[in-house]
């Protein structure tokens, strides 16, 4: 089983130009409660380094594009995000860190609950200790 879940993003529009559809329980497999967006990183700075206890999140790089790393603890995948009709699913107890955002890169974060540092586990070692009692 894969670690990196993309999903394809509805598409539509005509010679105007194109709407991205994002639903809830439909392309999104959670209720949405938070929209976030990451821009201005710097070059070679990294984001992420956490996993979360019950959160889960799509995310969409909108613009530009940035590399994606994730672990559950026993094995990592990379992806590159660089299209914004696609996401990428981060279910809860994944380790996740994004690198080499371009310049231009936006990236688009829905949440399945509102911000709860409780929720966070920002310390990777303790990530470990947590999936040998799950």
């Amino acid at each position: 089983m894969s670690l990196v879940d993309l999903v394809d993003l509805q598409v539509l529009g005509d010679d105007r130009g194109q709407l991205v559809v994002l639903e809830a329980q439909k392309n999104v497999p959670f209720d949405i409660k938070r929209v976030y967006f990451l821009i201005g990183t710097q070059p070679g700075v990294s984001r992420g380094f956490h996993a979360h206890r019950e959160l889960q999140q799509a995310a969409i790089c909108v613009s530009g594009q940035c590399r994606m790393l994730m672990n559950d603890g026993f094995k990592i995948e990379e992806v590159i995000l660089n299209s914004s009709s696609k996401a990428i699913f981060i279910d809860k107890m994944i380790w996740h860190e994004m690198h080499d955002f371009s310049a231009d890169c936006i990236l688009l974060v829905l949440a399945s609950d509102f911000y709860d540092e409780q929720d966070y586990i920002r310390d990777y070692s303790k990530f470990i200790g947590l999936l040998k009692y799950a």
